[in-house]
Formats: structure tokens, sequence, C-alpha cells
């Protein structure tokens, strides 16, 4: 059962979108790989705007995640793709 979450809201820099896009969609191998993750969901909000939302059954498996992949490649990417540091919050 999932216990814990995790939602991150990404802001695209003007022309990144697709970029950005392709990032998440590329993101999604490595999360069904990461065995703590138990649901990994990227979308669009708008033209600039992505979030991606995770479940855990664990804290253990969030953190995890967060200095995982999938973290450590968005924020190489980030300077070039974001308009802002990417911000989560934890649940």
């Amino acid at each position: 059962m999932e216990k814990f979450a995790l939602l991150a809201r990404l802001e695209a820099k003007p022309g990144k979108e697709k970029d950005v896009a392709g990032l998440l969609k590329n993101a999604l191998a490595l999360a069904q790989q990461e065995e703590q993750t138990v649901r990994w969901y990227a979308l669009q909000l708008s033209a600039s705007t992505f979030g991606i939302f995770d479940t855990f059954a664990a804290e253990e498996g969030r953190t995890a995640h967060l200095n995982g992949q999938i973290a450590a490649a968005l924020m190489v990417r980030a300077p070039e793709l974001l308009a802002q540091r990417p911000c989560h919050r934890k649940g």
C-alpha cells in the first residue's frame, strides 16, 4: 500500500518544452526499474508546466527515488531546460 508520495512541478524555459517532455518520457523506463517506486506519473499541465507524481510504500523508497537516476538527470539538465530549480512536495 502506498503511504508516501512526491509531487514535483517543473517549469520549462521558453523553447525547451519539447526537451522537458522528452526527458520525462525517457524517465519512465528508469522509474519502472526502481523497485520501491510503486507508481510514477509525468504530466503536462500547460504549454510550459510539467509535473511528476510518484508513490511509495515507505519513506526509504521515496528517499531512494530522490537520490536516484531520474533526479540526477533532471538536476544535471535543469540549468539548460528549466526556468527555475525544480520544486517538490512530500506527502
